[in-house]
């Protein structure tokens, strides 16, 4: 029954079947029905207020933000010390960290700003009152030192050790306020296992 194709196919000698006439044309015209394009009613009325109504919104959006940046309060943070000396002294105006150039003072203002941060977000208690106390202290005396190496800067002038002692000064303030933060964190996490404990 093996037979080659070849041959069998120049031995076939039956045509192929004819369509019928018009044939093409009735195709053609279906397809033509069928896959023509139809005009979709255009919603450019409907787009064209939501383009408006979305540049409406973007400028008032802009409009907010610019109105509160330009009445925004650009005051810079300070150095929490209320505490005032009086001196018979004439006030003579004092050199300090930041004056001595920009970079030493952005640096003097971060640390600044840091200090006043953490010092405003403290939440004191009756239970931590006396930590926090101890804290305090240590930072008045660091504020001290800051003031005496202030005072050293205005009277010998800026050396490196002294530029260095002032801002590992600003730095040690702010490592204890962190250091003061986490005991009060874990004195609140020792008092609500007590509380838990107490209730079970």
């Amino acid at each position: 029954m093996a037979q080659d194709i070849r041959s069998l196919l120049k031995e076939d000698t039956s045509e192929p079947p004819k369509l019928s006439k018009g044939h093409e044309a009735r195709f053609e015209a279906r397809l033509q029905t069928a896959f023509s394009e139809k005009k979709k009613p255009s919603n450019n009325t409907t787009f064209f207020f939501m383009k408006i109504a979305a540049v409406g919104l973007v400028l008032i959006t802009l409009g907010i933000f610019g109105y509160q940046s330009l009445t925004k309060d650009e005051t810079t943070p300070a150095i929490v010390d209320t505490t005032t000396e009086q001196t018979d002294t004439p006030l003579t105006p004092q050199i300090t960290l930041g004056d001595l150039s920009p970079d030493l003072k952005k640096v003097e203002e971060f640390y600044t700003a840091g200090i006043n941060v953490q010092l405003a977000s403290l939440e004191t208690s009756e239970e931590n009152k006396d930590l926090i106390d101890g804290y305090m202290k240590r930072l008045s005396d660091l504020d001290a030192e800051y003031t005496r190496l202030t005072e050293e800067l205005n009277t010998l002038g800026p050396t490196e050790a002294t530029i260095n002692a002032l801002i590992d000064n600003l730095k040690l303030r702010l490592e204890l306020l962190f250091k003061l933060k986490n005991k009060l964190k874990e004195l609140k996490e020792t008092d609500d296992e007590k509380y838990i404990n107490m209730e079970a």
